[in-house]
């Protein structure tokens, strides 16, 4: 019955609950607001959200398309009529008025980049002027520790002790994201060479007695000398191969299947084997040769030296928010404090690629997911290592 007064009634009351949501909305909008404060915190929160979101266009450092966007939010902060950022060589991005003296700001900047120091310059001071009336202008170094890399040069109508400064702290700014830039860059060139050493450690020691092995079933087996060819090229493919620093857990146990292969051709049924995989983990993403060199020390060091059959057991599970991978022999073990020193670098050794794998893990994850060691002489070795399953930017 839709004309009765019950009906009426809730109708009202549900007009009357979304009036007062719409109101509740409107007045949590205007605290929020109000929450700032003073016109100083609103003023700080601006200016710490412009540097913000500049530092994100100069996270890869000085180059043309970074500088451009990250200018519209320094001149921003500056207040200035226009605003340049330069390298040694050129112009990277120019924001704002007065574009007709970019072609000169180089030759202005020549002292700037030699010296170190800052320069400003006043509306009647600029050396050989041209017909146009010129603003003044302060140029301010970028400074990448002893280095100078280019500069920042803020365009206004008179050029104060207040602007100078302000130029100023905005060059030092833009000079420490140019150095965290040069430090991740660094670091994935460290880790670049790491993946190159454990390369070469696979390369002279694996790939001899691989081919002997492979040369001692020529003439006895022909069939099984084709096979492990075939392994051995494909291992070598992947160790070798020259794109990403990352791949997935089950590419990387395709790797070790292959290893192990070829190292049970030389060794065997002295070298024994057992794997136990949860699915869900095989497409986590590792980095790059993180378990093969894990595996072949368990081979060279552990089982080699050991008189009769060894056993390698290989296990990766579920563990939250990480896989966790385990991989442990029934060799002879190790000295626990010639380990200790040893990841930590104090000591050199045959075990390089333990010291490695550790190292790449602490740069990717932090330093509390390197290796996790337990051994002792004549105890065997067990390393446990755990890697987030999410990982953003990480692809294999």
């Amino acid at each position: 019955m839709p004309d009765s007064p019950l009906f009426t009634a809730a109708a009202i009351a549900l007009i009357t609950l979304a009036i007062a949501a719409v109101v509740a909305v409107g007045l949590k909008v205007l605290r929020s607001f109000r929450d700032l404060g003073s016109d100083a915190e609103r003023a700080t929160y601006n200016t710490l959200h412009a540097a913000s979101r500049a530092g994100q266009h100069l996270r890869t450092g000085l180059h043309p398309a970074g500088a451009a966007k990250a200018s519209r939010q320094l001149r921003a902060l500056l207040g200035c009529e226009a605003l340049a950022i330069t390298d040694t060589t050129g112009v990277l991005a120019w924001d704002g008025a007065h574009e007709q003296l970019r072609p000169r700001l180089m030759e202005l900047a020549e002292e700037v980049l030699r010296e170190g120091r800052s320069v400003v310059l006043q509306p009647g001071s600029w050396p050989n002027p041209g017909q146009d009336p010129a603003p003044a202008a302060v140029i301010a170094p970028i400074r990448a520790g002893s280095r100078v890399v280019g500069c920042v040069a803020a365009f206004a109508p008179h050029a104060g002790a207040g602007l100078a400064r302000a130029t100023g702290e905005v060059a030092d700014w833009v000079a420490v994201q140019v150095e965290l830039a040069e430090l991740d860059a660094s670091r994935t060139m460290l880790m670049e060479a790491e993946v190159r050493a454990l390369r070469a450690q696979i390369s002279p020691h694996f790939i001899y007695n691989s081919l002997n092995a492979i040369a001692s079933f020529i003439n006895t087996d022909p069939a099984r000398a084709r096979e492990l060819v075939v392994e051995f090229a494909d291992f070598t493919r992947y160790s070798f191969r020259r794109h990403g620093d990352f791949t997935t857990l089950a590419e990387e146990l395709r790797c070790i299947d292959r290893y192990l292969l070829l190292e049970r051709a030389r060794f065997g049924e002295r070298v024994q084997v057992s794997l136990q995989v949860a699915p869900e983990v095989l497409s986590t993403v590792i980095p790059f040769l993180s378990l093969q060199p894990l595996v072949e020390n368990a081979v060279r060091h552990g089982l080699e030296a050991k008189e009769g059959p060894g056993h390698i057991n290989i296990t990766a599970h579920d563990s939250g928010a990480y896989a966790e991978v385990m991989i442990e022999d029934d060799g002879v073990g190790m000295d626990p404090e010639y380990l200790r020193s040893l990841l930590a670098g104090h000591s050199d050794g045959d075990h390089v690629g333990l010291r490695n794998v550790d190292a790449r893990l602490r740069q990717v994850y932090g330093d509390d997911n390197g290796l996790v060691i337990e051994t002792a002489p004549g105890e065997g070795t067990l390393i446990t290592l755990r890697v987030p399953k999410s990982q953003p930017g990480h692809n294999a």
